[in-house]
């Protein structure tokens, strides 16, 4: 391939013989390169091929404006990411990680932290990116010396999930929003408060959340009408509460809900209770 333009020392913009732009990543790989010259994708230590315009002309446009030593730190975040998740992550987290890590240092030094209130919803929702998310703010601190706030954790581990389930932020962070909604109904309806950091919490957050997934992707349960009219008798308070529940889950997904679910959620609510 050839160099199409060198954007500084460690990044450099390569077009292949199909005429596809690549953006090489490695130290000092773009200097005392000129355009036309030819290099070799073996010098990098990392080749993006960000086959979307859209998202290339963006990361070109980020990358002027970054430390050289930062666009090389990314490089190994992206890596770090990569290997604990077991996959390669979808491009359009080349841009939307860089700039938010880039400018969650950028507010830590001027003492700006962001609250995230939903933390532990966040650690629940999406365990293991929040680990690894973890892990990042950690190398960020060795990088940079900046100890980014616990709600930055959050906020990596949505645009880690974003990535390796090729899902837009917008659609996450909706999802999110709907199971806040719902388990705060459900802590209204049922008059209780439930703990954090108990496994109740846990596990009712990770049931609403897969009802949710269920139902974007058309999975249904199979339908159990006689069990259905047991718990309407028997737990008519949890029963119609769910009713409710699967109403607004709905009237924010657009898509229609099983009865099923009704019946999971009954005796999920049920055992709340108990």
């Amino acid at each position: 391939m050839q160099v199409k333009k060198v954007l500084n020392n460690n990044v450099v913009i390569a077009e292949q013989s199909s005429e596809k732009e690549v953006l090489l990543i490695g130290k000092g790989i773009g200097f005392s390169k000129k355009e036309g010259q030819e290099i070799s994708a073996d010098t990098a230590e990392k080749v993006f091929r960000l086959e979307d315009p859209t998202e290339q002309d963006k990361y070109k446009q980020l990358l002027p404006q970054l430390d050289e030593d930062f666009i090389q730190f990314m490089h190994d975040v992206l890596s770090h990411i990569e290997k604990e998740m077991g996959q390669i992550v979808n491009e359009h987290i080349h841009i939307g990680l860089t700039d938010h890590i880039a400018f969650a240092i950028k507010r830590a030094k001027e003492g700006i932290n962001i609250k995230n209130p939903f933390l532990v919803e966040t650690e629940v929702l999406y365990h293991k990116e929040y680990m690894v998310a973890k892990t990042i703010v950690s190398m960020i601190k060795e990088f940079s010396g900046v100890q980014l706030p616990d709600g930055e954790i959050g906020l990596i581990a949505i645009h880690i999930h974003s990535s390796v389930t090729d899902r837009n932020l917008s659609d996450i962070n909706k999802n999110s929003t709907l199971v806040f909604q719902l388990i705060q109904m459900i802590e209204d309806g049922l008059d209780i408060t439930l703990k954090r950091d108990s496994i109740n919490y846990f596990r009712l957050v990770q049931h609403i959340r897969f009802a949710i997934d269920r139902v974007s992707s058309g999975v249904a349960n199979k339908e159990q009408t006689s069990l259905g009219k047991v718990l309407k008798m028997e737990y008519p308070m949890c029963y119609n509460l769910a009713w409710k529940i699967v109403k607004v889950m709905q009237q924010t997904l657009k898509k229609p809900v099983v009865d099923a679910e009704v019946i999971y959620l009954t005796i999920h609510l049920q055992r709340l209770l108990n």
